[in-house]
């Protein structure tokens, strides 16, 4: 099956802000994650051997491992390897998830949530004493388009020689839950899906410009709310800028067919960023602490170096001369130059 924009905004913001995959896993599955936990992205490539012998390849929206804060310190060496890699992440502590994305429900999503839960467990699998051993992971399906026949669960049950076993795959429904709700909840990584909630009144908000002006207004709230978290210390403004950025491009897509909605919305949400600035900003800024050579503590340097990029980014949004920002943030001229022409690339 085709991959949509959708999927792509789901798997961007799980391998950018991992993170916020932790409030969701805790409202899917009723866990109590801290947020202090580490989250280890698995492979997310796998391929299937069909009846003919031919193998196809299947990629899922998402496949990690939570590890829990008694064995983080071991983990958290772990969180910058590349995606799936995890030989390292096996720890006492940890819990397997799999949860796929769906925007048009087709009657074979729990087939496919099978075959890859099945090709995760094997990947995971141990033999001793001539008994092999697998263990699913805890999947989810994640519904964009949710209707009245939308179930709350699906279940799989397999028939075996030795007997019967069966799991449940649960379905978070995406439509339901209000801004307040999310916000309430920390569910900051489905924000960029709650335009979903307003697609059947596309055509009428198009026309409408009374109608549009409220829903551009519910955005600017959003915005403004999203603001807010950071400086709670809910948020980092990478995040926040991850989720705008994956909020445009949901909405572009999604009403490509109603122009007004697609332009007043995304006009709210801050304009399109062509160059993928918080993204940016991360990348510079690991560049800039590692350029400083801080090898005693590698971390500690990238964040000094992300500071730093976002000091820069501030200053020359005030107007700041590329010169007088190097000079105050201790920066090559050079990379604020690239700062600046990143900046000037916003579509206003």
């Amino acid at each position: 099956m085709d991959n949509t924009p959708y999927d792509d905004v789901f798997r961007t913001l799980l391998t950018d802000c991992t993170e916020l995959m932790i409030p969701v896993v805790n409202e899917i599955f009723h866990t109590h994650y801290t947020g202090k936990e580490t989250i280890c992205l698995l492979q997310n490539e796998h391929f299937i051997r069909m009846p003919d012998g031919s193998e196809q390849e299947r990629i899922t929206d998402s496949s990690f491992e939570i590890i829990s804060e008694e064995t983080a310190p071991i983990a958290q060496s772990l969180k910058n390897q590349p995606y799936g890699r995890t030989a390292n992440c096996n720890t006492a502590q940890r819990k397997r998830y799999h949860i796929e994305c769906q925007s048009t429900e087709d009657g074979t999503m729990i087939v496919r949530m099978f075959e890859y839960d099945t090709q995760l467990a094997l990947e995971n699998r141990e033999f001793t004493s001539n008994i092999l051993t697998v263990q699913f992971p805890d999947s989810a399906i994640v519904s964009l388009r949710h209707t009245k026949n939308t179930p709350e669960e699906m279940m799989v049950k397999v028939l075996t020689p030795g007997g019967k076993v069966s799991y449940t795959v649960p379905v978070l429904k995406v439509k339901r839950y209000t801004i307040h709700e999310l916000f309430e909840k920390k569910l900051f990584f489905l924000i960029p899906f709650h335009i979903f909630a307003y697609e059947k009144d596309f055509k009428e908000l198009e026309e409408n410009k009374k109608k549009l002006k409220q829903l551009e207004a519910e955005y600017a709230s959003i915005r403004e709310r999203l603001e807010i978290a950071c400086q709670m210390g809910d948020l980092n403004r990478y995040a926040k800028a991850a989720i705008l950025d994956m909020s445009r491009k949901v909405i572009e897509h999604l009403a490509v067919k109603y122009k007004n909605v697609a332009k007043g919305v995304s006009r709210t949400m801050g304009g399109k960023v062509l160059n993928y600035e918080a993204k940016d900003i991360l990348n510079r800024g690991r560049a800039e602490g590692r350029r400083e050579g801080r090898e005693a503590g590698r971390t500690e340097g990238e964040a000094a170096g992300i500071k730093k990029v976002q000091s820069a980014v501030k200053l020359l949004k005030n107007g700041k001369s590329i010169t007088e920002v190097a000079f105050h943030t201790e920066l090559p001229q050079e990379t604020v130059a690239e700062l600046a022409q990143s900046i000037s690339t916003e579509v206003k």
